[in-house]
């Protein structure tokens, strides 16, 4: 969670890496570019972000706290994204627009990677929603629901239906339910080769 000025310029650094962008703009023509033609994606994660920051952090800010909740939701909508505030640890990769609703009780770690029409949410009129480790992949069409954990470096096949825990890392969930399907699988990030640094970014 956001939680300082650090916090926010460490997180959306992170969340352009994970997105295969620099973390910062590096010269003139980035940042003309970034105004004519704007990555959506990454400007509704700096928004969310920035949202989060006001939100956590400054409270008392209400009218620019109010503006970037907006921004962020106005945008979201338009992207297809349900994503509340606070429940994306930094990194968050969304490599495509359109549906993907979480619940607002959820809890990710870094370096989340979601596909279109996934739902995190709740079950059975309960508040309690899945909590996710690091480095997690989330095919398209996945479905996860309920009080469960995932454990760091899962890597969850598209349109798999998770209602369970699964405390074991580096594995492949697939199914209907969902079960293991592979052990010592690598994380998405080592997978395909992601950067971790702008020095690997071209």
């Amino acid at each position: 969670m956001i939680q300082s000025r650090k916090d926010l310029q460490s997180y959306i650094a992170q969340d352009r890496i994970m997105n295969n962008k620099k973390a910062q703009h590096v010269s003139l023509a980035d940042m003309v570019k970034s105004i004519i033609l704007p990555d959506l994606v990454i400007k509704y994660l700096y928004l969310l972000r920035k949202a989060e920051y006001y939100n956590n952090c400054h409270k008392h800010c209400f009218i620019l706290s109010s503006i970037y909740k907006l921004m962020y939701r106005h945008l979201g909508t338009r992207l297809g994204y349900t994503i509340p505030l606070n429940t994306f640890g930094p990194g968050l990769s969304l490599p495509h627009t359109g549906t993907i609703v979480v619940n607002g009780n959820a809890k990710v770690g870094s370096n989340c990677r979601l596909h279109v029409c996934v739902n995190i949410g709740a079950s059975g009129g309960s508040l309690e929603a899945p909590k996710l480790g690091d480095n997690v992949y989330i095919g398209p069409g996945a479905i996860l629901y309920g009080n469960i954990s995932i454990a760091n470096n899962v890597t969850i096949g598209a349109n798999a239906t998770v209602n369970r825990s699964c405390e074991q890392e580096n594995v492949v969930l697939a199914g209907t339910p969902a079960k293991i399907v592979k052990e010592n699988y690598p994380n998405w990030v080592e997978f395909n080769n992601v950067p971790l640094d702008d020095e690997k970014i071209k």
